[in-house]
């Protein structure tokens, strides 16, 4: 048929009616009316979604509610919330990835697989379609599915195919021009031409549709019959190193299924090691026999090959869960991907033999910091790592701490010498008044939360310009910075913010407090 078919094989599936079987499986009562789904569009109120009921009776997607109303007296009407069915549908493709890890989401209401070189596990493309009608059938999914020579092949032909046919090269032809999904002018133009088929744009060169439709038509029909390529964007992308175990009886045990987990983790690990590797980011996907799958990740700040490191996270996280893994009618498969390698440091055994020990050290609160971040979440557990910086306040961010730390050295004054910056710093600095030399000379006495302050000793100043690049939103004013201690030994840290000549009143601020 093509320069590019047979090379690959992909399953188009689309679900016509997703937001309504989504509602009903999650409503605790369903509506035993036709349902319609409503949201606001160009001012006014329209059907975004509709049952296959309320289809039936001639509601039509775009249709204002009034006229809705007018024609079917009795509705059930739902707000649209475009969120929950986009959470549905990646539910639904985490769940075919049992089939095949290219798994493309086809928003709103479809999902693209490439299934090539994956059929032979369900006894050829017949019976890994048959598995995957019998699971969303207990999901009580709705779906079309077609099977094509490349992605947009297959997705036109499960929206668009109103006929069967005797081959996909023929079903393709007999597809309407609506396939292409074209602008509204360029189909139009299309029909009025008297072009209303695939096959009767394919009979044309392709220079002539071209220079007479636009290139995004002749493009889109080179991608449907196979002579361009259309790559999938898959939902996440294959991990160089996987391992799974499936199951002739669904494993119902939790703890079965976590004694599996620490199998497929000892392959993983065993993998890695022939590479040489360790892994930062390890993922468990148990996938449950009425298709749903559940999938938790954990972390490590280093890269590793400890097994018993790996699950003791792996416990931690699935004893945090807000909703417990739950394995239903049991488990079928269960999927360990390492998304995430690096390259892993010597380990040494012991000097009487026995279980290797890394060398490095910190590795004791490197572990004590994954387990946190594994229980408490990524974000809550940080640490200061410097920045690139002269700003004081910007010179430190507070990263999550089981990202690897930067090389960036911490600024440290010269041996014997007192602290450059304060233990302390205010954000954002707090305004005093002050007595100071004039111009741009040190303070005398200053005043700071209703209390005044005589200096007795001062070193200063460290003059600090603001970045060139960011002068437009600060105003460009240079800080003079002065370590001053008063009458009764405290230290602080003040700075006048602005020289004379840069502005003709410049405040002072007090930035931190020496210990």
């Amino acid at each position: 048929m093509s320069k590019l078919s047979g090379t690959r094989r992909y399953l188009a599936l689309f679900f016509p009616w997703l937001p309504a079987e989504r509602f009903t499986r999650s409503a605790p009562k369903p509506p035993d009316l036709p349902l319609v789904f409503a949201e606001k569009q160009r001012g006014a109120l329209r059907l975004a979604s509709v049952d296959a009921r309320a289809q039936a009776l001639g509601l039509r997607v775009g249709m204002p509610l009034a006229d809705a109303r007018a024609q079917v007296g009795d509705l059930a009407i739902v707000p649209h919330d475009p969120v929950l069915d986009q959470n549905w549908l990646d539910r639904l493709a985490q769940g075919c990835a049992r089939y095949t890890p290219l798994v493309a989401l086809d928003a709103p209401d479809g999902l693209i697989l490439d299934i090539t070189g994956c059929t032979h596990l369900f006894e050829g493309e017949a019976g890994l379609i048959d598995d995957i009608d019998r699971r969303l059938t207990r999901l009580g999914m709705t779906v079309r599915h077609t099977l094509g020579p490349t992605a947009n092949a297959a997705r036109a032909l499960a929206r668009y195919q109103t006929r069967p046919a005797p081959d996909e090269a023929t079903a393709i032809r007999r597809l309407p021009v609506a396939a292409l999904e074209l602008d509204a002018e360029a189909a139009t133009a299309l029909v009025r031409a008297g072009l209303k088929t695939i096959g009767d744009l394919a009979a044309r060169p392709m220079a002539n549709l071209a220079a007479r439709f636009g290139a995004d038509a002749a493009m889109a029909l080179r991608r449907i019959l196979g002579d361009a390529p259309s790559p999938l964007d898959p939902r996440v992308a294959p991990p160089p190193v996987a391992t799974e175990r499936r199951f002739a009886e669904p494993v119902a045990s939790l703890p079965h299924a976590t004694r599996i987990l620490a199998e497929l983790v000892g392959e993983a690990i065993a993998e890695l090691a022939e590479r040489g590797q360790g892994g930062r980011h390890f993922g468990a996907t148990f996938f449950r026999s009425d298709g749903l799958a559940r999938r938790i990740a954990v972390e490590t700040g280093h890269a590793t090959r400890d097994p018993g490191l790996v699950m003791r996270l792996f416990a931690e996280r699935m004893d945090g869960l807000a909703d417990p893994l739950d394995p239903g009618f049991g488990f079928d498969m269960i999927r360990l991907e390492v998304p995430r390698l690096e390259a892993l440091g010597a380990t040494q055994l012991k000097l009487e033999g026995g279980a290797a020990r890394a060398v490095r050290q910190g590795a004791a609160m490197d572990e004590l910091t994954d387990r946190l971040t594994t229980r408490l979440g990524r974000g809550r557990v940080r640490a200061l790592r410097p920045a690139d910086t002269h700003i004081p306040e910007q010179a430190q961010l507070a990263l999550p701490a089981i990202d690897t730390p930067p090389a960036l050295p911490w600024p440290a004054p010269e041996p014997g010498e007192p602290p450059l910056r304060p233990f302390y710093l205010f954000d954002p600095p707090q305004v005093i008044e002050v007595i100071a030399e004039v111009p741009d000379g040190p303070p005398h006495r200053f005043r700071w939360r209703r209390q005044a302050h005589a200096v007795r000793r001062y070193e200063g100043p460290e003059r600090i310009a603001a970045e060139w690049w960011r002068r437009r939103d600060n105003g460009g004013l240079t800080r003079d910075y002065y370590r001053v201690e008063d009458d009764r030994g405290r230290r602080y840290w003040l700075f006048r913010h602005g020289l004379y000549d840069e502005k003709p009143d410049p405040r002072w601020y007090i930035h931190g407090v020496f210990a």
